[in-house]
């Protein structure tokens, strides 16, 4: 096929020749200046290295499955047709022409734009530096499959023309084979396709059968997983189980609860307060699971309060129609399970504050016993009594859980009752120096925070004691320079003697001896020299630190130590004075209160 196509072209190659190529004869068929001198005509080998070139390019054309390709090859071989240089070349591709990546860019936007406004038709192109200039229409059957803009840096002869229109032909032949290959093979695909689409219509419609028993099925396994008794765990690996994809329950501040399937991180991240707020208002409004980056969440909230998130990790994004469905299920079935252990907390709760509340208030040994061993406590060890109080929270239940959530963190074994405003807790051993209180600050989120410790109790009749002594050591704490932290009755030192059990009269008396004509000083002048003596106690008798917490100048702390000295009639340089003027503010601020 390619040898008969090539004879023809050659032939057609050699009729143009002759017909455009050659010169009118006269006198008897002689040509007219066969009588002067002049250049031979080409020697025949130059036809017919012409036409073997003609001959591979045809062939490297038509064996070409690719249009860019075989573009390439033509504005390749350009110049080997005469003085000529292809300047630009340009596919047509949905509708639109398409530049070749080997077009010329020093003229190829005016190129570009002068082939788009021939419109399908050949036509002339102007180019600096080139004299002769066209744009070609590489055309087949189907129409116009692009443009060669070829230029000349001279006229080129009639014989140049007609080769290099054959190269055009024989590239939109190629195009055209190219074209009905690619088109053949996208009907292939489309065919495919098509059987594809039935394949899948039937296989819907086999699904639609198929789909409420999955949804069946969906919804037994997590009644299963629930009435297992394994929690949050079970359900958690009956949603992975169902899906194939890592599954997670998180409460709501984000912390994880649950986890079954892999790429667990470890340590899991510390959740961000507000961005864990954010998404989760964020989920609320909307109706289902909802797409967060690589996961997909859906809250579990009963009676609308959210307890915690259900989420899938899709980093894929594999999930389809029955990922949801059984992510939809397991929220469920999860909403019912958190909801009961609330209950059941709640209940532990009340049963273990109305212990507590009696422990405090004072009871008879044989009713604490039977009580304790009903909420499985063991009241026969010694105890602590442990107040905890936070400046920016409200002794409510939530706070109450927390604290709760941060004692069993640090492994106290405690029960848990609230007041107004702190948290009492119950616990069977010495808490740690610091591990409640960083636990706490990292539940709240600051360390705006105070705790105060009793002396150990071998007796239930003396936790109203030790009560007393832990609100004490929270009083001394909150009223010191470091007023945030862990202070421990036993560790109260002097503040000890004037501790539960003192009659506030007499230390009221006490205070009016060395402090009195301060505090009505005070009183009448709305001054604070009282405050101001206590704060120079607690520095230690340094005048800087003492003016930066008053946040006064150095000197008028002096002027008013002066005052204080002239008003009370005592000498802060007299060792006995100093000692009973220090006790007396301590009582004044901690025991009194600060009370005039």
């Amino acid at each position: 096929m390619a040898g008969s196509r090539s004879h023809n072209l050659y032939r057609l190659y050699r009729r143009r020749s002759d017909r455009e190529g050659s010169l009118p004869r006269g006198n008897g068929g002689r040509h007219p200046t066969a009588t002067r001198r002049g250049p031979r005509p080409p020697a025949p080998t130059q036809a017919a290295h012409a036409l073997h070139d003609l001959m591979v390019l045809s062939r490297a054309l038509f064996d070409t499955p690719d249009e860019s390709e075989i573009l390439r090859l033509a504005m390749n071989h350009i110049a080997a047709a005469g003085p000529y240089s292809a300047e630009a070349g340009y596919l047509k591709v949905g509708g639109d022409l398409v530049p070749s990546p080997r077009n010329r860019r020093t003229h190829a936007s005016a190129v570009g734009r002068r082939v788009r406004e021939l419109a399908g038709q050949d036509g002339p192109v102007t180019v600096p530096g080139r004299p002769w200039g066209r744009a070609l229409g590489l055309r087949g059957l189907e129409g116009l499959h692009g443009y060669l803009v070829v230029t000349s840096r001279s006229r080129p002869t009639a014989a140049e023309r007609s080769l290099l229109a054959t190269i055009i032909q024989h590239t939109a032949a190629a195009l055209s084979v190219a074209f009905a290959h690619r088109r053949q093979h996208e009907d292939t695909l489309e065919l495919h396709r098509l059987r594809d689409e039935r394949t899948a219509l039937q296989g819907q419609l086999i699904s639609v059968v198929a789909e409420r028993g999955y949804q069946r099925a969906a919804h037994a396994i997590m009644a299963d997983a629930t009435a297992s008794g394994g929690g949050e765990e079970a359900v958690t690996r009956a949603l992975h189980g169902l899906t194939g994809l890592p599954a997670l329950v998180e409460d709501r501040f984000g912390r994880l609860r649950s986890w079954a399937g892999p790429g667990r991180p470890d340590p899991y991240p510390e959740p961000d307060p507000m961005r864990q707020d954010e998404m989760l208002h964020a989920v609320a409004r909307e109706v289902g699971p909802v797409r967060v980056k690589h996961r997909l969440i859906t809250l579990v909230r009963p009676h609308g309060e959210i307890l915690g998130v259900l989420a899938l990790v899709d980093v894929r994004d594999e999930a389809d129609e029955h990922t949801l469905l059984a992510l939809e299920h397991a929220a469920t079935s999860l909403s019912l399970e958190l909801a009961h252990l609330r209950n059941l907390a709640e209940l532990e709760l009340r049963l273990h504050r109305e212990l507590v509340d009696e422990l405090l208030a004072g009871t008879d040994e044989a009713s604490a016993y039977a009580r304790s061993e009903a909420v499985g406590y063991d009241l026969h060890r010694s105890h602590y009594v442990v107040v905890v109080q936070w400046s920016n929270r409200t002794a409510d239940d939530s706070f109450a859980q927390t604290v709760g959530r941060a004692a069993s963190a640090v492994g106290m074994r405690s029960l848990l009752t609230r007041r107004s405003d702190h948290v009492v807790l119950v616990a069977d051993d010495r808490p740690h120096t610091r591990a409640l209180y960083e636990a706490l600050a990292r539940e709240t989120g600051t360390r705006s925070g105070a705790i105060g410790v009793s002396a150990p109790s071998d007796s239930l009749d003396d936790i109203p004691h030790r009560y007393e002594e832990a609100q004490r050591a929270l009083e001394v704490r909150r009223h010191s320079r470091e007023r945030y932290g862990t202070t421990f009755f036993d560790d109260l030192g002097l503040y000890r003697i004037l501790g539960p059990g003192h009659d506030y009269r007499e230390l009221e008396t006490f205070v009016r001896e060395w402090l009195g004509q301060l505090i009505d000083y005070d009183s009448r002048h709305h001054a604070t020299m009282v405050e101001t003596l206590s704060r120079y106690f607690d520095c230690g008798g340094n005048y800087d630190e003492t003016a930066e917490s008053l946040a006064i100048h150095r000197s008028t702390l002096r002027y008013r130590l002066q005052r204080i000295r002239d008003i009370s009639g005592n000498d802060l340089a007299n060792v006995e004075d100093r000692l009973n003027l220090q006790v007396a503010t301590r009582v004044w601020k901690i025991m009194l209160g600060g009370l005039g």
